[in-house]
């Protein structure tokens, strides 16, 4: 068995004019592949197809302010406070997950009220089956960037990261972490599982017909998972050095707790009637009107 996996990924995919990230590609394919899943799932149901454009730009929008100001205002407020302008240097780095959730939470409410005309439940079941897709895509990118890994083990798969990263890719010598766990590969693992346990509910046992059932899974198992893997995680900010429970495990439980109260609610209540048509509703439409002038033919 390996005592350590030696881990000399370079984070830059292309470095020609033009710098291309490994991490900014992994979010690129998880939207690509979010946005084909999200579209198969709208025809299925016969809802409208210029509504999938429409939610690729709720969410953007919504993931990047969300994950900014998640770290801003979760992580790093005191800093912030004093350096207002920095809030905008997202290129340095600093995004949140939980801030990204909220994100896609609030715009998801915006995007009911204004696109879909639907309960926010409604969108919410069917956007968390990409949306775990596209976590792990992200923990794979983490993972690429040699940053987020856990403490020292002496277990066979412990990766040994470089530490001095920004100089490494400038011509230095790499200097190595100690075996670490990569606890990248422990949440992308637990995402990826959690995706395809979203699919089979909603594809094989119509899930979605509970408002609610999906969405609270996802809470559940992917909040559950974040705060079982941040026990052997290092703290991402020195104010968490010391604590019992760190700033994400604090997070998380509230989101845990919101997703038990949503299955719950889901399962007590009963089931709606949906039909699928396999067509997207511009579809249906065209073929309506098409049979109407038929008729007054």
């Amino acid at each position: 068995m390996l005592d350590a996996i030696t881990w000399t990924a370079n984070p830059i995919l292309f470095n020609h004019g033009v710098t291309i990230r490994w991490y900014g590609v992994m979010f690129i394919i998880g939207f690509f592949l979010g946005y084909k899943i999200l579209a198969r799932i709208f025809r299925h149901e016969g809802a409208y197809e210029k509504w999938v454009g429409t939610i690729l730009v709720y969410l953007v929008i919504s993931t990047i302010v969300g994950a900014r100001l998640g770290h801003v205002f979760f992580y790093a407020w005191d800093y912030y406070s004093q350096h207002p302008i920095e809030i905008l240097y997202t290129w340095e780095g600093g995004l949140a997950s939980h801030g990204a959730t909220i994100g896609i939470f609030i715009a998801m409410l915006l995007y009911s009220l204004f696109v879909t005309k639907k309960s926010p439940l409604w969108i919410l079941d069917r956007l968390v089956i990409p949306i775990a897709l596209v976590g792990a895509l992200v923990r794979i990118g983490n993972l690429l960037n040699h940053e987020i890994y856990g403490h020292p083990t002496d277990l066979p798969w412990g990766f040994r990261f470089v530490v001095n990263l920004h100089n490494w890719m400038n011509g230095a010598q790499p200097i190595f972490s100690l075996p670490s766990h990569p606890t990248q590969i422990y949440e992308a693992l637990c995402y990826l599982a959690l995706f395809g346990l979203l699919m089979w509910m909603y594809w094989k046992k119509n899930a979605e017909s509970r408002p609610g059932l999906l969405f609270g899974v996802f809470f559940v198992i992917l909040f559950a998972s974040r705060f079982l893997i941040e026990f052997v995680k290092n703290p991402q900010e020195a104010f968490e050095v010391g604590m019992t429970l760190n700033m994400g495990q604090w997070l998380s439980i509230p989101f845990i707790i919101a997703g038990i109260c949503l299955i719950i609610y889901a399962l007590v209540h009963p089931p709606v009637k949906l039909s699928f048509p396999n067509k997207f509703a511009e579809q249906l439409e065209g073929n309506a009107e098409g049979n109407s002038k038929k008729h007054q033919k």
